[in-house]
């Protein structure tokens, strides 16, 4: 098939991590891909010297003619098979350039409703394919009266190259940041607020570092809720234990030097990328039974679902997975998980079958001269 995504989000969102590894998914099953960026975005500069041909542009917002003209011009030249998109501002635009150019549109949704009534009621129906990033995103949908036909559900691709354990790179991590290598480190990477579940992971990992001395905590990320947290760990028992580093772009190194990573939030989450990130890297995942994240992992054997909120049942899992023997099980079977259900190769044939079945069932729109491609 032949492709063309269109991503012209400048944010390093984890929206924006899925669309890049999409489009190297598609391109290692053997499918044509072109993709419409906007300069110097995460999108852009990882997607740079792959074999994805890049094209430059930007929606500032929905009404935005510049960026309608960009996607035109690309997609009569190119005539693409479908028309991807995976940001809000960029919905209607494909979906009205998918109209006059005949081009079947496909739409990831990477957050529950609310979008505007009429465009959640529409663009569902619409987009020949509206997909949600997980079983719970779905729903949300049709809690809202669109037909359960309307919404696909395909989760986020994980490159299992660039998540796996390294060894090497643990080691120095944990050299700059003063740990020594046989430390336990829990991991905690995302937006720093309160919704997330920080300060209740850090009642909990202090409670335990009280009975496991050779526990640390390393927290990666940002947010308006961050001085709060760093004030809290500095004032508390175990200072010395909590590293900061502030928001990290590329988060998959680090991965290496955790050897578990905790998953807290309190309000649901959509899905939850950095689970299944961690878990491609051999490293188990405490995570809320809330929202997507359940869906991430499975749960007693990749890591242990737990009550959000509950400081208590998050400090005895802690202790729990400070045992190196669970570690380690755990850890090999949930890169293993990922590798089943997650990785490029698997989300990529889910995708190309759908989207076939989805022209095959409208003969009116067929697939275009790149449709032998399909069962690559």
């Amino acid at each position: 098939m032949k492709f063309l995504l269109v991503g012209t989000n400048p944010e390093n969102t984890g929206a924006a991590t899925h669309f890049v590894a999409l489009a190297e998914a598609l391109v290692e099953a053997g499918h044509e891909v072109d993709v419409v960026a906007s300069p110097g975005s995460l999108i852009a500069q990882e997607l740079a010297g792959t074999r994805v041909r890049l094209h430059h542009g930007r929606f500032r917002n929905v009404l935005d003619l510049r960026g309608y003209a960009k996607v035109y011009v690309a997609a009569r030249q190119l005539r693409p098979d479908w028309l991807i998109g995976n940001f809000g501002k960029e919905y209607w635009p494909l979906i009205v350039v998918g109209r006059l150019l005949r081009i079947p549109v496909a739409l990831f949704r990477h957050r529950t409703p609310p979008m505007k009534k009429l465009s959640a009621w529409l663009l569902p129906r619409l987009a020949r394919r509206f997909f949600a990033v997980s079983n719970h995103a779905r729903q949300a949908y049709l809690d809202r009266g669109i037909a359960a036909a309307r919404v696909q559900v395909l989760y986020n691709p994980v490159n299992m190259t660039r998540c796996q354990p390294d060894a090497q790179r643990r080691a120095m991590i944990l050299r700059d940041l003063g740990i020594g290598e046989d430390a336990i480190v829990l991991g905690y990477a995302g937006r720093m607020h309160a919704s997330k579940g920080i300060f209740t992971l850090l009642e909990a990992v202090t409670a335990a570092m009280a009975e496991e001395p050779g526990l640390h905590c390393l927290w990666l990320g940002d947010g308006p809720d961050a001085p709060a947290l760093r004030e809290q760990a500095a004032a508390g028992p175990f200072a010395s234990r909590h590293h900061f580093t502030g928001w990290i772009n590329e988060v998959h190194p680090w991965y290496s030097a955790m050897s578990m990573l905790a998953f807290p939030s309190l309000a649901p989450e959509t899905f939850g990328r950095v689970s299944v990130e961690a878990q491609a890297a051999e490293v188990p995942v405490l995570g809320s039974n809330i929202g997507g994240i359940p869906e991430t992992m499975q749960a007693g054997v990749t890591g242990l679902l737990l009550p959000p909120g509950d400081s208590q049942a998050w400090r005895e899992a802690i202790l729990t997975l400070c045992d190196p023997a669970t570690r380690q099980a755990m850890g090999t079977e949930a890169r293993q998980f990922v590798q089943r259900h997650f990785s490029t190769t698997v989300i990529a044939a889910q995708l190309v079958r759908s989207l076939t079945e989805a022209c095959l069932r409208d003969p009116g729109a067929p697939l275009g001269k790149h449709s032998h491609h399909a069962a690559s």
